[in-house]
């Protein structure tokens, strides 16, 4: 009964929060679209399913794999003004160059010398000294380029890059591109993480053994964010000339614009020695990193303050959402971050650098600040976040369910709903994808963000309310992903064209459609 009452806008708060951003951010999207033509890449995000070319109703005559008569979704562009090329190519891309390094440095300076106080920072620094002064104070104190922090980074770089060429893994395949490649991974994400995560264990228990300790790390955190930025600005500067002189694959493009090649990236799959550049920044760098981050910060609490219930939930939600993140490393190489964000400032150093400092920044947080939560709390937040974790991974299995069997399959005891979408990629040939419009994805379109923004928030509370800083990173997941929905409703209407109308009618079911469904589904079936 209690499900009956709740107003229909409980189940699609991603897309009333993408809604409201939408009108934000329409024009730069509609170029980021264009400049990667994007609207004919084969989509994870937008519930598709890669297919045969080509693959026309049985009996029909067929042209090139397509059937006669079949509508087929026509590519678009837009052509940015002149205030809007001011604005989104040269104003935007120099503001997050220059501001964002120091927005890094300054959470943490804020959490370890502010005591966790944005007020305090006001009042003590920004009104006293001034920003730009103390700006400059904080990195003059930082010492960026020294031993510990070259060989703490280079070294971890070079793990986590053997580890990315040696494991074994099965193959995997992303979503084909706007010039028709179809890019190739080794699923190997999972074992790597296991294998990093043991190894910083054996070398936590020998530090112990001599007297020393992985938290040293947080003690010298803003030298090592410093040094990250440094590290981080230098691989987007060869990332920018190697699509530009050098790409691995035909789909790069200049703009003729340096700043905005710069930010966005030249090319969209570099591989360098045969090295996946994304693959190594976002998940066996920065994806990696956290985790390690968020351990050496619980290992630095209990030094300081023994066992806290506190950063016991917080620890364990994020490490449990790792573990997850990593099981389903391959379904991530079909998201929006890998297929149409480029290789530039914007996604590598992004996760170079922004992980390292703002995702991890409510264990950083936690550290100076012990709670009690005591029992019933503490099992209330385990329990919301563990099933926040599992909703999560459902909604994406559905969807990879549906992909693997080519819609062949049930979905809560049921044949799934589904639209067959064809369009046309750039170089002329048809592809199709099918979208899907049951479980989950037909509740609303992005069901499965409501189940992180969730998750986020109970690895976060514990932190309480005297500050705002524990929830930086919840209310920074809550303009992520409302920005990410819209990009990708946009890149699907696109791409899709009277196909996705159709997909967006069949998702905005009624309530009481979807409570049925639920009432005979069975549960999920986990890999």
């Amino acid at each position: 009964m209690f499900l009956k009452e709740l107003p229909d806008y409980a189940f699609s708060l991603a897309e009333v929060t993408a809604e409201i951003f939408k009108r934000l951010v329409a024009v730069q999207v509609q170029q980021l679209i264009m400049q990667l033509r994007s609207r004919s890449v084969g989509s994870s995000d937008d519930k598709s399913a890669k297919v045969a070319n080509g693959n026309g109703d049985s009996g029909a005559t067929c042209t090139n794999g397509v059937a006669k008569n079949t509508i087929i979704a026509e590519p678009t562009t837009h052509i940015l003004s002149w205030p809007e090329y001011v604005l989104y190519q040269i104003v935007t891309p120099l503001f997050l160059i220059t501001c964002s390094p120091n927005f890094i440095i300054l959470l943490w300076f804020t959490c370890t010398k502010c005591d966790g106080s944005f007020m305090k920072l006001y009042n003590d620094h920004f009104v006293k000294d001034g920003v730009v002064t103390t700006l400059v104070s904080i990195w003059s104190s930082i010492s960026i380029i020294n031993p510990f922090t070259l060989c703490l980074i280079y070294g971890y770089a070079l793990f986590a890059l053997l580890l990315q060429i040696m494991v074994p893994g099965p193959r995997a395949e992303g979503p084909v591109t706007p010039k028709g490649n179809v890019p190739v991974y080794k699923d190997n994400g999972f074992s790597c993480y296991v294998i990093t995560m043991v190894t910083f264990a054996g070398l936590t228990y020998y530090l112990k053994q001599h007297g020393m300790s992985p938290t040293i790390v947080y003690d010298r955190f803003g030298e090592i964010l410093g040094a990250l930025n440094i590290f981080s600005l230098l691989i987007c500067l060869v990332l920018y000339f190697k699509g530009k002189y050098m790409p691995s694959t035909e789909d790069n493009s200049t703009t003729g614009n340096p700043l905005f090649d710069y930010y966005w990236g030249t090319e969209l799959y570099p591989r360098i020695f045969g090295v996946d550049v994304k693959v190594f920044t976002n998940c066996r760098f920065g994806m990696t990193v956290w985790p390690l981050l968020v351990c050496i910060f619980a290992l630095k609490s209990y030094e300081l303050h023994g066992f806290v219930d506190s950063m016991f939930v917080c620890t364990f939600l994020q490490m449990f959402y790792f573990t997850k993140f990593f099981w389903w490393e391959a379904g991530y190489m079909g998201t929006i971050d890998i297929m149409m964000d480029r290789a530039g400032f914007y996604i590598c150093w992004g996760c170079l650098v922004y992980i390292a400092g703002l995702y991890g920044s409510v264990s950083l947080y936690m550290v100076n600040h012990p709670v009690q939560l005591g029992v019933g709390l503490t099992a209330l937040l385990l329990t919301v976040g563990i099933l926040s974790t599992i909703v999560n991974f459902w909604a994406d299995m559905q969807k990879q369910q549906v992909r693997n069997s080519n819609g062949n399959c049930l979905i809560w005891g049921k044949k799934p709903d589904i639209i067959r979408a064809k369009y046309r990629i750039e170089n002329g040939d048809v592809k199709e994808s099918i979208l899907l419009a049951s479980g989950f994805w037909g509740i609303s379109r992005h069901f499965h963000y409501n189940a992180e923004w969730l998750l986020a928030f109970a690895w976060s509370v514990p932190g309480l309310f005297e500050n705002v800083m524990p929830y930086v990173y919840f209310i920074w997941l809550l303009i992520l992903l409302s920005h990410r929905s819209f990009r990708d409703d946009t890149k699907c209407h696109n791409k899709y064209k009277q196909y996705w109308e159709q997909y967006r009618q069949k998702s905005s079911g009624s309530k009481e459609m979807v409570l049925q469904e639920l009432k005979g589904s069975s549960p999920p079936n986990f890999p």
